[in-house]
């Protein structure tokens, strides 16, 4: 006669299966990273170059911060399409804080970052609490604070570019540390933050609680209009970091600079495997999607294809990417 299960362990078991299913999800995206260098390594004898390896990490530094922010928001089952606009406006107040008079450089610096992160901070909080208060579905209530912050770089600059920074501020943008670039390494310090937050804090477990069955996270007592704002506001927190190392490595701010950005961060997330519809993903996965979209940018420009082509291609990618989250989703149903 079989043995009864006990009760108390169905949870175990199943966040055992649900942790299992994770590493293969992200094993299975990192086996397609390696398979997409191993391709563009025969077609172009360049790209396994040290130049080129760093051109990669440079051009995939922004969108991994930005991706970071992302996986937050899509993890509660929202959406972010302010990105990008968001990401002008906080440019440009830091901008203008740098080139402030009276302000020494060590002192302009880091109020610059101050006052980029602040103001994609209230950009989140006024995009979540707008979302979770009224009930408006995030995709509307973003699409308009596109509009509303580019509108406001604009203002705000005239719609000209601020430029001349500060030496200190814009070598960061091309230094290296062991032949890695700096924007990088503050993207991977995002990502370990990132990480840590979701997978060993009780707000990254009600992150994917939410995703997963909001209802039963309010029925246990959290207040899940909190938590999906706090999603947002660190998504507005990574866009404004993202929004000063992008300005280390141009050297200016412009008020037209992010346009698309939000299409590539959400593509990051999307292709490293979080479900659109909330409560499944995670941050490697997120960081590995990323590394795939800037890898493919970067082979397809070595193998001599076409801006035109290069957009078809990756966008193919993306609609793969979520026909595969499709598929997920269902054998995971079948699973439980």
């Amino acid at each position: 006669m079989p043995k009864p299960l006990d009760p108390a362990a169905a949870p175990a078991t199943r966040r055992m299966r649900q942790h299992a299913a994770l590493v293969l999800r992200e094993a299975g995206i990192g086996v397609a990273l390696v398979l997409l260098v191993a391709v563009f390594a025969s077609l172009s004898p360049i790209f396994f170059t040290s130049n080129n390896i760093t051109n990669i990490f440079t051009q995939i530094a922004i969108n991994v911060i930005l991706a970071v922010g992302m996986t937050f928001v899509i993890l509660v089952g929202g959406i972010d399409l302010s990105v990008g606009s968001v990401m002008a406006f906080c440019a440009v107040v830091a901008g203008t804080v740098l080139k402030a008079e009276g302000l020494a450089e060590s002192t302009a610096i880091p109020l610059a970052l101050a006052a980029s992160v602040a103001v994609g901070a209230v950009c989140g909080l006024a995009n979540g609490a707008i979302s979770a208060y009224w009930g408006i579905p995030s995709f509307i209530v973003t699409l308009g604070m596109l509009n509303v912050a580019r509108g406001a770089a604009l203002q705000w600059t005239q719609a000209r570019t601020i430029y001349e920074f500060p030496d200190a501020f814009n070598n960061f943008g091309s230094a290296t540390v062991l032949g890695v670039p700096a924007i990088f390494l503050v993207a991977l310090a995002l990502v370990l933050l990132g990480w840590f937050v979701l997978n060993r804090t009780v707000f990254g477990r009600l992150v994917y609680a939410i995703g997963n069955n909001e209802e039963a996270v309010r029925l246990a007592g959290h207040n899940t209009r909190l938590i999906k704002i706090a999603a947002f506001v660190i998504a507005g927190v990574a866009v404004g970091i993202g929004a000063v190392v992008y300005m280390t490595r141009l050297t200016i701010a412009s008020p037209i600079l992010g346009i698309g950005f939000e299409l590539n961060a959400i593509a990051a997330v999307i292709i490293g495997g979080t479900s659109l519809s909330g409560g499944r993903g995670s941050i490697i996965g997120t960081l590995l999607g990323a590394c795939i979209i800037g890898v493919l940018a970067n082979g397809l420009i070595l193998i001599g294809m076409s801006d035109f082509l290069r957009q078809m291609v990756t966008g193919a990618v993306i609609i793969l990417a979520v026909i595969l989250d499709v598929y997920r989703a269902r054998l995971t149903r079948r699973a439980a």
